[in-house]
This record gives C-alpha cells, structure tokens and sequence, in this order.
C-alpha cells in the first residue's frame, strides 16, 4: 500500500516540480512580475514533495534493506545500491533545494528576487529527481 501511495504520488511531485520550474523560468527571464499564483504554484510543490519524502522513509524503513543485507551487498549489487542509497539520498537532496528556494524567495521583496530563487533552487531539484528517478518501473 505505502509502495503504490509512493509510486502514484511521485507523478503529481513530478508534475508540480515541472510546472514550477518551467514557471520560474520563463517569468524570470521574461522579467515578468511575481504574483500569488507562483506563490501558490511553489508552496503546493513545497507540501506535495514533503508529502512524498514522508511516504519514502517510511517506506525506506520498511523495506527492511539493512536487516535482510549487509552494507558491502548493498554496495556491490547496483539495483539494490539504487533503491538504499542512491534514490533516496537524491530526493532527499531535492526537497533540501525546493526548501531552500522556498524560503529564500519568502525574504525577496523584488519580483526578480523571488523568482530566481525558485527557479535556481526548483530547477535543481527537478535535474535531481530526473537523474533518480527508476524509470524501469515509471512506464
């Protein structure tokens, strides 16, 4: 059950983490004004991909990898390396970064200053979740 919640749920992560980057973007070099829709649009991103940290340590927990193997398995085989270390490391590193957007664009007074935070920091958590995502499993 937690496996499908997280599994379904990274789609709806993954497309608010598009939609805000993409926005981001294009209204930071496009030098157009922050408004409460960006300001909606990045703290749904905020809570959806908290949201799917939560679901992936509890998850990670009960996967039970560290109980069945040891490290130097874990290590030595690259699926299970992937799934322990690898992806949850990334994720946890991408919602770091949209946290860190997130609350440097909440100090900015200034449309730019707003919007480049989000788009630095978004936009890097978007490669991160790109290069871990297991896309064997998403199709």
């Amino acid at each position: 059950m937690i496996k499908m919640l997280h599994s379904y749920w990274a789609y709806l992560v993954f497309l608010m983490m598009v939609i805000a980057s993409i926005n981001a973007l294009i209204k930071l070099f496009g030098k157009k004004e922050y408004s409460a829709k960006d300001f909606r649009i990045a703290l749904f991103t905020l809570i959806v991909s908290h949201i799917q940290l939560l679901i992936g340590i509890v998850l990670w927990f009960t996967q039970g990898y560290f109980s069945e193997n040891t490290m130097k398995e874990i290590m030595g085989n690259s699926a299970l390396r992937s799934n322990a270390v690898e992806h949850p490391v990334a994720m946890i590193l991408a919602v770091v970064f949209i946290t860190m957007g997130y609350s440097k664009h909440k100090r900015k007074l200034t449309s730019a200053g707003k919007l480049k935070p989000l788009a630095i920091f978004y936009t890097l958590a978007l490669i991160l979740v790109l290069a871990k995502i297991p896309w064997n499993v998403w199709f």
